[in-house]
């Protein structure tokens, strides 16, 4: 039996700016990175099993990205805190239920669901 695999692509003006504020201030790592002739063109970051690709081959993209995160609301909570403590700016938002919504240097938009709590 197959299964899903999937990543989003996020398009981004300059990925190693991308790449800093993905690592720095969201927390995730490094998978790997493509250059030519120098130039940064896509970089993919992970954190927990979240992988994003960065890259800023199609500009017309740029800033137009959404992607909704799943995760349980303990871990929501303290995600939020920790975006929070690093200076991030989170806001609240709403989509037919309660979200979290980051957004990075582009305009790319991360929702984060709130679970259902009761």
């Amino acid at each position: 039996m197959s299964r899903f695999y999937a990543r989003a692509v996020l398009h981004v003006a300059d990925v190693q700016r991308a790449v800093d504020f993905y690592i720095g201030s969201l927390g995730f790592s490094e998978a790997w990175r493509h250059a030519d002739d120098d130039r940064l063109l896509v970089a993919q970051v992970d954190r927990d099993g979240c992988e994003l690709i960065l890259s800023c081959q199609w500009p017309e993209g740029r800033g137009h990205g959404l992607i909704f995160i799943s995760l349980d609301l303990d871990v929501m909570r303290a995600v939020r805190a920790e975006f929070e403590g690093r200076g991030v700016a989170v806001k609240d938002g709403n989509w037919g239920y309660k979200l979290m919504i980051v957004e990075d240097p582009d305009g790319n938009r991360l929702f984060f669901p709130y679970p259902n709590e009761g």
